[in-house]
């Protein structure tokens, strides 16, 4: 009897072990089925875009910006580089970004873009370029022990905010649509390239004259002609015109004045010569010392002489 129950008993156990385990796998299920349908949440990128539409995020706080291109072999290189310092930007407080000069002209412009890769520092809306080693070590250093502040800064009027910096930002994004326009125009519509030449050319004359009417009325409004300010303008006029024939006349009259002046004292002085020439003898030799006459006395003579000329003639 003794071994007949040790063996049920043992039998019992034996069973109830596998169902224990079964038991155990079943709960472990049951608890990681809520962990699987949990969201998996990925590690936010620590790089950031930096586009036209966003570029006035980097005047607060601050920023360390690269410039690149794909097609850049030296950009190709940096970027494992700059992805391993974007890391470091949590812990140091410092927002890393990167801008593709191809798709963003308008910040090449703004930032004056003339090398790749190109790397600014920026404080609060204060920038500095970057000329030093571009190895991540050289990068931490630079902003955790404030290198950029021996850096000169960039002047206020090459400033991206500036209004030099925004013409020229609008500028190379009007070169960008014009290259965009052109390519579609060769690529997509098979026009020629020295179609698409000719269509430029007659836009851009278009567009000069159409900017030249607008700055004429433009002028026009700000400084109207007098025609039109004016309702007696052509009142004032008349008489302005009137009174300069008048003067005109005025003096045409004091110079006819002038030359009948002139006349008679040439007429005086022709009779003062002949004056002269009859002074002396009747015979035509020059009188003695003591026997000429006064100027008066010729000057008679000679006026009865005529008298009597006309009388006889």
């Amino acid at each position: 009897m003794a071994q007949a129950q040790t063996v049920m008993a043992s039998s019992r156990t034996g069973t109830a072990m596998p169902q224990a385990k079964h038991r155990s796998w079943i709960l472990c299920l049951f608890l990681a089925l809520p962990l699987t349908s949990l969201p998996v949440r990925a590690k936010p990128d620590s790089l950031k875009e930096v586009t036209d539409e966003n570029w006035e995020e980097i005047l607060t706080g601050e920023w360390m910006i690269e410039f690149y291109a794909p097609w850049c072999p030296a950009c190709q290189q940096l970027q494992p580089v700059w992805k391993e310092f974007a890391d470091w930007g949590d812990d140091m407080g410092v927002n890393i970004a990167k801008v593709d000069v191809t798709e963003q002209p308008g910040l090449s412009g703004r930032f004056i873009i003339t090398s790749l890769p190109t790397i600014y520092h920026c404080k609060d809306g204060v920038f500095r370029k970057y000329q030093g080693a571009r190895s991540k070590d050289d990068f931490l250093t630079f902003v955790h022990e404030k290198k950029w502040k021996a850096v000169e800064p960039v002047s206020s009027w090459f400033g991206p905010s500036s209004f030099l910096m925004n013409s020229m930002s609008a500028l190379f994004k009007l070169s960008m649509f014009i290259r965009r326009c052109h390519n579609y125009m060769t690529e997509q519509l098979g026009i020629p390239v020295w179609g698409s030449y000719v269509i430029f050319g007659l836009a851009t004359l278009f567009s000069g004259l159409a900017l030249g009417l607008l700055l004429v009325f433009i002028a026009d409004f700000v400084f109207p002609s007098r025609r039109f300010s004016s309702p007696d303008y052509y009142q004032k006029k008349q008489t302005m015109e009137q009174a300069r024939l008048i003067q005109q006349d005025d003096e045409h009259e004091a110079d006819g004045e002038e030359d009948d002046d002139d006349e008679e004292e040439e007429e005086d002085g022709d009779q003062d010569d002949v004056w002269r020439r009859r002074r002396g003898s009747p015979e035509g030799r020059p009188e003695t010392k003591g026997q000429g006459f006064p100027d008066e006395t010729l000057r008679k003579r000679v006026v009865c002489s005529r008298d009597e000329e006309e009388e006889d003639t």
